[in-house]
């Protein structure tokens, strides 16, 4: 009788248990809401720390940059905080230090993004800053000159980093004219072109409230937040934006080898093809297969059986670029010149037996576990937080993601995997950059020499 009862009253808490759960509000990482002019802003209280974390995206990226034009718009982001109307860059510089905040601005793939980190007793000169240098940029000519001479000599570093040499070499050929061809910085060439008017124009067709998204994280009660968002944003002016519409990659259709010849000792190798955009629905399996491929980091197979078996280089990785459009897969890895053609082969033949035979449950398993228990760490600051909710309502994820996000992985089988690979892994149709020493590379990448920026075809 004791037993039954024990029993009875084991199975009525677990069913009040489930109800309570079933009625309880479902997680959410913030709260969305949208101004008269259109903008989007999200909100999320974190009252641990009297900080107060902004972060404004503007849509748009290397995406937007012109043809001819290519870095605009990180050129225009990168000049928000030189110099306003009514502050030079020294004064901005000063205010920020004044109040102990952050405050950045750069350019990206996808969006530009301008970030304020404030204590919440300066929140309101903090939001004034913001503000001016949001809405008033003055891209003064000698800033403009000035910030395009940095980053020009930026692209003199670059071409003594043999990784950077083939990174570019592989996007300009991968991509052709679509705009991810290009990093956020542009080029060299295009950046001497750019103007102030080219700059302010820019501003004025993209620098939108129906163009952007401002997330809000920190000290502040939901009724402060909106009052802030308000004052700050409310009579911020929207206006038409332009359609986007962008070239398609070139298909590629067989291996397309390409050297660069460069005199150093460790071959720098990227093997590729085009990838996945961000709302691909196979995003997920991806994640687990890369994890596995290449990205896990010392327990991924390419690094187990290219270094620790083979001894051929000291580090290799895999990663899928994964954006507005679809981006880049990529296997980065470096080995001296005489092996290059050995290490390719082995990446080649790791990534058809991963099409071609399941994962084992251990391989599952790890990923699965390190994607889960990595995630809480994307908004474990008040910055980050707010980092992340701007990603989670650019790409479309659901103000649920995060409780949404072990599920979306745990339920992936081995056999999802495997599709997963055979539908977007290319082992006989891909992008090869080399850059090494040509006499001491084998034959494999001999279809085309590049040297510097112009290619020969031998």
């Amino acid at each position: 009788m004791k037993k039954t009862l024990c029993l009875f009253l084991s199975l009525v808490i677990l069913a009040a248990t489930a109800a309570a759960q079933e009625s309880a509000p479902p997680k959410v990482l913030g709260v969305r809401q949208e101004l008269p002019n259109g903008l989007v802003w999200l909100y999320s209280e974190q009252r641990s720390l009297p900080l107060v974390s902004i972060k404004v995206l503007i849509k748009g990226g290397v995406l937007r940059d012109p043809a001819g034009k290519a870095g605009l718009d990180n050129l225009t982001a990168l000049l928000l905080t030189q110099g306003t109307k009514e502050r030079s860059a020294t004064q901005i510089a000063e205010a920020v230090d004044s109040l102990g905040a952050r405050l950045g601005a750069s350019g990206g793939e996808d969006y530009a993004s301008v970030s304020l980190t404030v204590l919440k007793q300066n929140l309101q000169p903090g939001l004034d800053l913001l503000k001016d240098i949001l809405f008033n940029p003055a891209f003064a000519a000698e800033e403009v000159k000035r910030k395009v001479s940095q980053l020009k000599a930026s692209f003199q570093t670059d071409e003594d980093d043999p990784g950077t040499v083939a990174s570019r070499a592989f996007r300009q050929h991968l991509f052709g004219k679509n705009p991810y061809a290009y990093p956020p910085k542009g080029t060299p060439e295009d950046l001497t072109t750019i103007t102030s008017k080219d700059l302010a124009a820019f501003h004025d067709k993209f620098y939108r409230p129906n163009n952007a998204i401002v997330t809000v994280v920190g000290d502040l009660s939901p009724e402060e937040a909106k009052e802030w968002v308000t004052k700050t944003f409310g009579d911020w002016k929207a206006a038409p934006i332009p359609e986007l519409r962008l070239p398609p990659p070139p298909e590629v259709k067989s291996a397309e080898n390409i050297i660069i010849d460069k005199n150093i000792t460790q071959a720098n190798i990227i093997w590729g093809h085009l990838g996945i955009a961000r709302h691909n629905p196979d995003f997920y399996s991806l994640q687990i297969l890369n994890y596995i491929l290449g990205g896990g980091g010392f327990s991924s197979r390419l690094l187990d059986h290219i270094r620790e078996d083979r001894g051929l280089a000291y580090s290799v990785a895999s990663g899928f670029e994964a954006g507005l459009e679809p981006g880049a897969f990529t296997v980065d890895l470096e080995t001296k010149n005489r092996s290059a053609g050995e290490a390719v082969a082995l990446v080649i033949r790791e990534v058809e037996r991963i099409r071609s035979q399941p994962v084992s449950a251990a391989e599952l398993e790890d990923a699965k576990s390190y994607l889960i228990g990595s995630f809480p760490a994307k908004m474990d600051s008040v910055a980050k937080r707010a980092t992340l909710l701007a990603y989670v309502e650019l790409y479309g994820l659901g103000l649920d993601y995060p409780w949404r996000y072990p599920s979306l992985i745990k339920n992936i089988t081995a056999a999802d995997l495997q599709k997963a690979a055979e539908k977007y892994l290319h082992p006989e149709r891909y992008l090869l950059v080399v850059v090494g020493k040509k006499s001491e590379l084998p034959a494999f990448a001999s279809s085309a020499t590049l040297q510097g920026d112009k290619e020969t075809k031998q």
